[in-house]
């Protein structure tokens, strides 16, 4: 990866974490079954997501190109306003849950989700020149949004088990499953967008190996990190996780292994974005 895409690559790692947990978190807040002081700590850390992101965003300047990957320039004052946008609906979203007004919560939580995934729209048209069109950039970080929101709450909420006694073994185990299906969907795109040829390979100096794909150690780490990995580990998650209750240290185990998930998609996640800016291919 050239180094000047560095805070480019970043900021979409971390609206994927931000839009991601927020989408995870409502759904798991409509699904009902998940203790109220989950969902209101996986809203707070949403928005300190968000603000992170945000801070991100400022180091993003207005160029043309970075390191040869052509961006449209025109769309970096939407990417910046939606981003401070999005920030600003997940406050509501959060006082409402504090103040258990649940009706209330779930219409911000919906906007909140909604302006999230015009985000994920905008970003994905502001990188899209260089990879073989538009879908290829919009669904793979739209699924890479997915699997990372989905790993971090299936963590957290692993927590709650080992705190609160008695929960309902099934959202876990429904989380794990979600990200065994999102990881896969990664990889189905992945061979889509290899495939399909860049229009624009871009003319930089590589920091993170070849500018050829295949020769590049890198694509083949994202894959058996940033892929395979971790659909073993939400597997084996899952399996432990139906352990529970009989077995009182099923939750435990599942939560390790999660810690570990975590760590593997986000890694993936970063190798994504970068070989990104390096090939044109939206991996």
């Amino acid at each position: 990866m050239n180094l000047d895409a560095l805070p480019y690559a970043s900021f979409i790692v971390l609206l994927e974490f931000a839009v991601g947990t927020m989408a995870v978190c409502l759904f798991a807040d409509w699904r009902g079954r998940v203790a109220a002081s989950f969902v209101k700590f996986s809203a707070a850390m949403v928005t300190v997501a968000a603000v992170v992101m945000l801070l991100n965003s400022l180091a993003l300047d207005p160029k043309s190109a970075i390191g040869g990957y052509r961006l449209d320039d025109g769309m970096l004052t939407p990417v910046k306003v939606t981003a401070a946008v999005f920030l600003l609906t997940t406050l509501p979203y959060n006082w409402y849950l504090l103040n258990e007004d649940r009706k209330m919560a779930m219409i911000t939580g919906v906007a909140s989700a909604a302006i999230g995934l015009a985000l994920v729209a905008v970003v994905a048209y502001y990188v899209s020149l260089p990879t073989w069109g538009y879908a290829g950039s919009l669904l793979s970080i739209a699924a890479g949004t997915l699997s990372v929101g989905l790993v971090v709450l299936a963590m957290t909420l692993g927590h709650w088990y080992l705190v609160t006694p008695r929960l309902p073994r099934e959202p876990l185990e429904e989380l794990t499953l979600l990200l065994v299906a999102a990881v896969a969907l990664q990889s189905v795109l992945l061979v889509v967008n290899v495939i399909i040829p860049a229009r624009d390979v871009p003319d930089a100096t590589a920091f993170l190996g070849s500018t050829t794909l295949g020769a590049n150690p890198a694509f083949w780490l994202r894959i058996a990190i940033g892929l395979l990995f971790p659909a073993a580990l939400g597997s084996m998650s899952f399996i432990s996780s139906r352990g529970y209750p009989a077995n009182e240290n099923a939750m435990m185990s599942a939560t390790g292994l999660l810690y570990i998930a975590v760590g593997a998609v986000l890694v993936g996640e970063v190798l994504a974005r970068g070989l990104m800016f390096l090939t044109g291919v939206p991996v």
